[in-house]
């Protein structure tokens, strides 16, 4: 291996889903139920412990349909403001 060049990452997209829209209702269930929602949507994208996120609302199910490289890649483009 080649520790001098960049390495190419690449994911393919198994399913269409509204990222945006399952985010939100993730972040208003964390936030019903008392709690940080930044501070557990973090730690469940750094873990990948879906533990982070509540099941009210069917919140832990719902942010599970996202792959959770797909939704950095969606949250790095919208913080430098590169639309899809």
């Amino acid at each position: 291996m080649d520790f001098d060049k960049t390495m190419n990452f690449k994911f393919e997209r198994e399913q269409d889903v509204d990222s945006k829209k399952i985010l939100k209702e993730v972040y208003e269930a964390l936030l019903q139920k008392g709690y940080n929602p930044i501070n557990q949507l973090v730690g469940y994208i750094l873990s990948g412990d879906p533990t982070y996120i509540t099941s009210h609302n069917d919140a832990r199910n719902k942010i599970r349909a996202i792959e959770r490289d797909e939704l950095l890649e969606k949250l790095v483009k919208s913080y430098i403001g590169i639309d899809e």
